[in-house]
């Protein structure tokens, strides 16, 4: 059967990589509230923007995410719901998560003529949240490793911190990072998994409470 991760990261590279030498494709795929408050049939480029890329640094390190967390999550759908329904499922939580974490940037830019976004995090943090919450705690090694931290982290204790450092810097607005699309992906990954695995929420809990420091 066909590997959507594999196939998702593939299409996100290769529409990157042809958009820096084409810029009237980055114009027209690019999130830009302004002109799509003020245009009809431009909300294309609320999923469009999820296969743009601003450099190689920004490419590389939300594939490398997107492919770490991926296929937990994409396993755990196709054993509830069985291979085709689990692929369809997860193809919502990933691109879902793009089209969702960018509405209340959209909503909050729209008056901003010089607003663009770009970049999968809204669906990366989808995916990885949607693992946080279906494997809180991993036992062997004491964590995992996620870049920046150079140490093993619970996934609970990472997800906590994640939430609370783009909650924060998207308040803050001191970059050029759309921190908002960080959180409201996460968010919408939560959600989502919640729904469609019943119990997943208790079973957080219960091992978070369990975990001893």
């Amino acid at each position: 059967m066909f590997n959507p991760i594999l196939i998702l990261i593939g299409l996100t590279v290769l529409i990157s990589v042809y958009a820096w030498s084409k810029p009237e494709l980055m114009r027209a795929w690019i999130m830009e509230p302004y002109v799509m408050a003020r245009s009809s049939g431009q909300w294309y480029r609320l999923l469009t923007s999820g296969f743009l890329h601003a450099d190689w640094a920004h490419l590389l390190f939300n594939m490398f995410a997107f492919y770490s967390f991926s296929p937990v999550v994409l396993s755990t759908l196709a054993e509830g719901y069985g291979p085709g329904a689990g692929v369809g499922l997860f193809l919502l939580l990933y691109l879902g998560g793009i089209i969702v974490s960018d509405l209340p940037t959209y909503f909050q830019h729209r008056d901003d003529r010089d607003y663009r976004s770009l970049g999968a995090s809204g669906g990366v943090s989808s995916v990885l949240f949607a693992s946080i919450l279906l494997f809180p705690v991993n036992t062997n090694g004491g964590g995992i490793i996620i870049f920046p931290i150079p140490f093993p982290i619970q996934p609970f204790i990472f997800g906590v911190l994640y939430l609370a450092y783009s909650w924060y810097m998207g308040r803050r607005r001191g970059d050029n990072v759309n921190h908002d699309a960080h959180f409201y992906g996460a968010l919408f990954g939560v959600l989502l998994i919640s729904a469609l695995i019943p119990g997943v929420v208790p079973e957080f809990f219960r091992q978070v409470s369990s975990y001893r420091f």
